[in-house]
């Protein structure tokens, strides 16, 4: 599934939204429009929102910042902004060194991609938006399960349940969400923080030979609720049993790059 959906980001890819689409920073306006479109640069994981610049309230001025080379393979959502892997110019926007970029495409030729990260606020319609834009094909299914879950990293054992929350989300491997109480590792303190656009602000724990492997949302996304508090692992570099059985480890470029995210 993972390899299948990794092949379908090679091209530059957009898809309009009916929805309002606002955007500020500061106290200032940037844009209110519902003609925003959602695109894709080729190889990248998550959109960015195209507006209308006939619609924006503010003005694009020619920028002085250069594109950053787009690195080889899936550009996760670490890589920045201005490592376009397309075609284009890229504008100031609102003095926003390089927070605008406009692709070579007809179809797109009266749009400018906003830069997500650069700008303070960001809603549809009325509800806040967190870490990127949401993508209308995505999904993330929550499932309570009984199947026994063990994790182990080098032959230790880190966790094992039996009441395991299962997350389902497209073009990503299951992920595990387990009870603190299921996790007999040691956890450690980490200062590193990430957000999901999907299940909102996270904060990560290490155990003894390995940082950042744990994370858990206290405060998760509406949508998600169910997986507040639990316990989730980076499994793509642990043992994994199944119901005793060894689950086999995620391979290929959707890997990779949650490798290389992760820093793992």
């Amino acid at each position: 599934m993972s390899e299948l959906w990794a092949a379908g980001l090679g091209l530059l890819r957009y898809e309009p939204t009916e929805m309002r689409i606002r955007a500020s920073s500061g106290s200032r306006e940037l844009v209110d429009t519902t003609r925003a479109v959602l695109v894709w640069e080729p190889r990248r994981v998550v959109a960015s929102y195209a507006v209308p610049v006939a619609e924006l309230r503010v003005e694009l001025t020619e920028s002085s910042v250069e594109p950053v080379p787009a690195p080889d393979g899936i550009l996760h959502p670490g890589i920045p902004f201005l490592a376009h892997s397309c075609p284009g110019q890229v504008v100031d926007v609102a003095g926003l060194a390089g927070a605008g970029f406009r692709p070579d495409d007809p179809e797109l030729a009266e749009y400018v991609v906003l830069d997500f990260s650069a700008i303070d606020e960001w809603y549809e319609e009325d509800e806040r938006l967190v870490g990127h834009p949401r993508e209308p094909h995505h999904r993330v299914a929550v499932r309570p399960s009984s199947r026994t879950v063990r994790l182990e990293l080098d032959g230790v054992v880190l966790a094992e349940s039996s009441r395991p929350t299962l997350v389902f989300e497209t073009g990503l491997p299951m992920r595990f969400y387990l009870p603190r109480e299921d996790v007999v590792a040691e956890l450690l303190p980490s200062e590193r923080r990430t957000t999901c656009a999907y299940k909102g602000h996270a904060r990560y724990y290490a155990v003894e030979g390995s940082k950042d492997l744990i994370w858990s949302y206290p405060e998760p996304l509406k949508e998600v609720r169910e997986i507040a508090g639990l316990l989730a692992f980076f499994d793509d570099v642990l043992d994994v049993y199944i119901d005793g059985k060894l689950r086999e480890r995620p391979t290929g470029p959707v890997a990779e790059a949650l490798r290389q995210e992760f820093g793992i």
